[in-house]
């Protein structure tokens, strides 16, 4: 597992010991950040399901300024805390030890706002429709915002969530993942995959 492409190309990262997490593998990060990017012009995300921090690091690498990474394994954050450390975020990372909704209570109280939102939870696990209500409630999306959600492709998720949130893009991998990928809109206006 290494970072794809942006200032830390090529670097390896460290995966979280035993079977707790399920990395993306490098392929299916280089094709998300393909469809999306591939580099940005600042901004911040969010890795909502963090595993090893791959994709945020990979956004950081790719030109986000900040990234919030959350994951509620306490290996899982040492594993971000120190790929975070061999890529020299720190200064633009923050960590949470915390399961995903008390997260994103604790991430909305604190009026965080993101352009990037990872979600990527454990298969078995999935709640990514309930996640992408609370952002949209919570007034936690940017203006365009991007969305991407890494789910089994046996899970079927809404074209439309909230009205506003648009799913834009959709691919599958080798029978079991699904990659899709929505935008916020703020108000009828600019799209920002035309």
């Amino acid at each position: 597992m290494r970072v794809i492409s942006g200032e830390n190309r090529g670097r390896k990262l460290k995966a979280v010991n035993g079977r707790m997490t399920r990395p993306t593998t490098d392929k299916v990060k280089e094709t998300i950040f393909n469809m999306i990017g591939p580099f940005f012009d600042g901004g911040t995300a969010l890795d909502l399901y963090g595993g090893c921090g791959g994709l945020g690091i990979e956004a950081l690498s790719r030109g986000i300024n900040k990234a919030v990474f959350v994951d509620r394994a306490g290996a899982a954050c040492q594993t971000i805390r120190d790929n975070v450390r061999l890529c020299g975020y720190e200064n633009r990372s923050k960590i949470l030890q915390l399961d995903a909704a008390r997260a994103l209570g604790k991430l909305s109280k604190n009026e965080q706002c993101f352009n990037l939102v990872f979600l990527d939870p454990p298969y078995a696990k999935q709640q990514i429709q309930r996640d992408m209500e609370t952002l949209l409630r919570q007034n936690m999306l940017a203006e365009h915002a991007i969305i991407v959600a890494e789910h089994e492709e046996n899970v079927k998720l809404a074209d439309v969530v909230g009205g506003r949130l648009i799913r834009k893009k959709y691919r599958t991998y080798q029978g079991q993942t699904a990659v899709s990928i929505y935008y916020f809109q703020l108000e009828q206006g600019s799209d920002p995959f035309e």
